[in-house]
């Protein structure tokens, strides 16, 4: 089962800016990492994360710098901004909002219909 593209697109912002709140990286070690916490299920392409990394960039809510590694090539590295954390923060308190309303849909209390419904596991 793959992620529908609204879903991406919605979740494309706070992950990244998650990600890069863990510490400055790099586009390949992004998308990586996207699909290392997906289990696979987010398979991203660099038509989707560059052009979002460029935008965030735009906004003033990640920097870049070009860097080079002994022994390897030349990257683009991003970092998080404090307007990037500020948004990071605003993004959460909206799907924190949105995944609570859904639990309570999917899992309300006495609903036989919901217990039905097989929930994704947590694994």
């Amino acid at each position: 089962m793959k992620v529908t593209k609204d879903l991406v697109a919605a979740s494309a912002t706070p992950m990244v800016l998650g990600i890069l709140a863990d510490g400055e990286s790099y586009g390949y070690a992004i998308l990586k990492r996207i699909n290392e916490l997906s289990a696979g299920e987010l398979d991203w392409t660099e038509g989707l994360l560059y052009p979002l990394l460029h935008r965030l960039e735009r906004l003033g809510h990640v920097e870049s710098s070009w860097q080079t590694v002994p022994g390897e090539r030349r990257r683009k590295y991003y970092r998080i901004t404090t307007s990037g954390l500020a948004e990071l923060a605003e993004q959460r308190r909206q799907w924190d909002t949105v995944v609570n309303a859904l639990r309570e849909i999917w899992v309300g209390p006495g609903d036989v219909r919901r217990s039905a419904i097989p929930l994704a596991d947590p694994a």
